[in-house]
């Protein structure tokens, strides 16, 4: 009999298996559908690995997830980042912080991550299959002589009896993990994409990929939508955090309108471009626009398509620029509307929102109200944060708050 079975091999399932086992849970058995583990860890950030993100403030952390905001202001009190950062760095794994406040690896690769916690598993006693899902979880009648309270049946055709188990799938539009929880009696927030990036075919963005604008304002005409943070500009349309931000507050909106929209971009959001370009025309006069960019932020060949967008010649002077013309390169820089037809899947991001509803689990033990002994940690619940870390810290918190409260869950 298994203290504890836990289904999915990724970070939330490390990290409850690895806490259990830690503080005195006995025969561990962590099984993965696919044949790798950890394998979000693996890709995130570039291959890096974005750990957690330097905001130590539980109340102000929280307000980086558009679901699950209030719910985890208490979790957060006793998990936050700092535990984070400080139960890598004791097990040798230093975190460095980059100017966006996102905390990596200072190797910065990932495979130093996923290293620490194999390493960590293998020495708390930790059994992994890889290869190995869940079919069905079956309760069992009360007061079994063994303490067990599942049937864990596996796609190999094993049955394993478990005192408690730990559901730690990932974002349920694998469905594998909500499908295990609605068979337990849990209701679920129906998954829709985040973290996603727009598709948008427009002459001003053609043929620019990999040219960014480190600050900008991103909004979308007709909802109260709207995030700031850098713009990628991508071989189909745009991406960046400004956009992924956007994508995960719009997740439900967006996807109820089939991503069809029209995108607001201010490229410049602390310039008036009308008045620079008015000033522009005095002391600038003989300069062509063409020449140089008078805007540091702005990429030369973003200039240049500017200036093809509002159909300025290569030799129009700044003198002699026509108001109709300064109008719309103003507009351009400051009230750019892009049309979206669609979304493109961010390749360092997969991230669902939706899952487990949160009034159905004790957030204090992630255990399920419904139904003793089951637990849930990760992205299978109805939490999911923007880009910048926040998704890990989720992993690692409910993780950990789920692995503690195994370690004492013992038959009476």
């Amino acid at each position: 009999m298994f203290h504890l079975i836990t289904v999915g091999g990724g970070a939330a399932g490390f990290f409850g298996s690895i806490t259990a086992a830690e503080n005195g849970a006995e025969n561990v058995l962590m099984l993965e559908k696919s044949p790798k583990l950890l394998t979000k860890v693996k890709i995130s950030g570039g291959g890096r690995c974005n750990v957690t993100h330097h905001c130590f403030d539980p109340k102000a952390l929280s307000k980086f997830y558009p679901r699950g905001e209030k719910s985890l202001i208490g979790p957060l009190h006793r998990w936050g980042a700092q535990d984070t950062v400080d139960w890598f760095q004791s097990r040798g794994v230093e975190l460095k912080t980059e100017a966006d406040g996102r905390m990596f690896p200072v190797t910065d690769d990932s495979q130093t991550v996923i290293d620490c916690l194999m390493q960590a598993a293998h020495s708390a006693g930790v059994q992994i299959e890889t290869s190995n899902g869940v079919k069905s979880i079956i309760p069992l009648e009360e007061n079994q002589p063994d303490g067990a309270r599942f049937l864990v049946h596996t796609d190999k055709g094993e049955s394993h009896r478990a005192r408690c188990v730990l559901i730690a799938t990932g974002g349920t539009r694998l469905t594998a993990g909500a499908k295990l929880a609605e068979q337990l009696g849990h209701t679920l927030e129906p998954p829709v994409p985040s973290l996603f990036t727009f598709k948008i075919d427009h002459p001003l963005i053609k043929d620019l990929p990999g040219l960014s604008v480190t600050e900008t304002h991103v909004s979308i005409e007709n909802t109260k939508l709207k995030a700031e943070g850098p713009l990628l500009i991508t071989h189909w349309g745009l991406s960046g955090p400004g956009i992924l931000r956007l994508s995960a507050w719009g997740a439900r909106e967006l996807e109820s309108i089939q991503y069809q929209c029209t995108l607001h971009v201010n490229w410049l959001p602390h310039t008036d471009a009308a008045q620079r370009i008015s000033q522009l025309r005095n002391e600038w006069g003989k300069r062509q626009l063409s020449t140089r960019c008078p805007f540091d932020a702005i990429p030369k060949r973003l200039w240049a398509k500017m200036l093809e967008t509002a159909q300025i010649p290569p030799q129009q002077t700044w003198a002699q620029l026509p108001k109709n013309q300064a109008h719309t390169l103003s507009q351009l820089i400051n009230h750019c509307k892009l049309p979206v037809q669609g979304k493109s899947l961010n390749k360092d991001e997969f991230v669902t929102a939706g899952g487990v509803l949160l009034n159905e689990i004790n957030l204090k033990t992630m255990q399920s109200k419904r139904c003793p002994g089951l637990y849930f940690a990760g992205e299978v619940m109805n939490v999911d944060g923007i880009t910048g870390g926040f998704n890990f810290q989720n992993a690692w918190m409910s993780g950990h708050h789920a692995g503690d409260a195994i370690a004492t869950d013992y038959p009476l």
